[in-house]
């Protein structure tokens, strides 16, 4: 039989929970519709400024590791060809045991005693035997040339085993440093996207001004450092327009390090390529000591450029500009100057 029977009043206590659970829920929808303002075109380039700078420093550690893994694979192909010119080496002296051994073969394996007896020339017998003497002498000095050559061999194939696996190493830390950079890009093209159109064209309009300002800068009349850091100043100066491109190092586009490096490179002066070994090829000097051609860095090492005079720093600022002259106060904190 059906039941009839009414269903219980809610109580006290479930009014009040659900009570408090709709409260919440219009709370929550609130909020929803109030959170997360978009934010300004200054707190988005803020914000994509600070990311270039955290895929500067990825960048400079992913050309660290492109040189290291350069290195490693010259080393590699010397050790490879080292091998290989050891192996012909061995191939050649196997031949000529081979051919003595031959000769030996040849000249009969009789009793040296019947060979005297049965000769009809002892003399000449005896000069044979004094030549076959000869040969036993290069024959044991050809074996142990052979001993020698494989020894080696063996040592430079470990090596080259020990090279590979370090290359391999490399290459992994190089692609995971790659990636890092490319995340960073990414979350700040993301980022910029927010921006509406005029936004956007707001800020390259910014840019742009920043890149023309280079043509009327006042750098004052203080000496360069040195004869070869005129000279790097001068190339950079003739590069100035150049676009910043990640990894790149001239003669048409530059990364930070890449100009600077590439920049004495003219002056003839070799210098390494990342920020962080850039930071120890010369004398560090404080802001007051600094003169044009100086190597000055920023951001923890994540920056460098050439000290241009009158507080002025010529160098590659990040995607979407060109090689410039800049303010020191505008780039970022000032670490220190390097004079090479």
């Amino acid at each position: 039989m059906a039941s009839h029977r009414r269903p219980k009043p809610p109580t006290r206590t479930r009014v009040t929970v659900l009570t408090a659970t709709a409260a919440a829920a219009v709370a929550l929808t609130s909020q929803a519709a109030h959170a997360d303002p978009k934010p300004t075109k200054s707190e988005v380039k803020a914000k994509v400024d600070k990311l270039y700078d955290e895929s500067e420093k990825a960048n400079e550690k992913y050309s660290g590791a492109k040189e290291q893994q350069d290195k490693i694979e010259k080393q590699v192909a010397a050790i490879q060809d080292k091998v290989a010119r050891g192996q012909d080496e061995l191939n050649d002296l196997r031949e000529g045991l081979g051919s003595m051994a031959s000769a030996q073969y040849r000249s009969g394996g009789i009793d040296p005693s019947i060979q005297l007896f049965l000769s009809a020339d002892p003399d000449s017998y005896l000069e044979k035997a004094s030549t076959m003497d000869q040969i036993s002498a290069e024959q044991a000095k050809t074996l142990q040339q052979v001993s020698d050559k494989q020894r080696a061999l063996a040592q430079e194939r470990k090596e080259a085993s020990g090279k590979l696996a370090d290359l391999s190493s490399a290459r992994k830390d190089l692609a995971s440093k790659k990636k890092d950079v490319q995340d960073k890009l990414k979350d700040a093209q993301t980022l910029f996207n927010t921006l509406s159109a005029a936004e956007k064209a707001s800020l390259a309009a910014d840019d742009s001004r920043a890149n023309r300002a280079s043509d009327r800068v006042n750098l004052g009349n203080v000496p360069a450092a040195s004869g070869r850091a005129a000279a790097a100043f001068a190339a950079a100066q003739r590069v100035i327009g150049s676009p910043y491109v990640y990894g790149a190092t001239g003669p048409g586009s530059f990364d930070c390090s890449g100009l600077t490096q590439w920049a004495y490179g003219q002056a003839g002066v070799s210098i390494t390529r990342t920020t962080y070994t850039q930071a120890d090829e010369g004398v560090r000097i404080g802001m007051s000591q600094l003169a044009p051609g100086d190597l000055v860095f920023f951001n923890g090492l994540a920056h460098v450029g050439l000290y241009a005079g009158n507080g002025q720093v010529l160098h590659a600022p990040h995607p979407g500009a060109s090689v410039r002259f800049e303010s020191m106060s505008t780039i970022g904190g000032f670490m220190y100057g390097v004079r090479i």
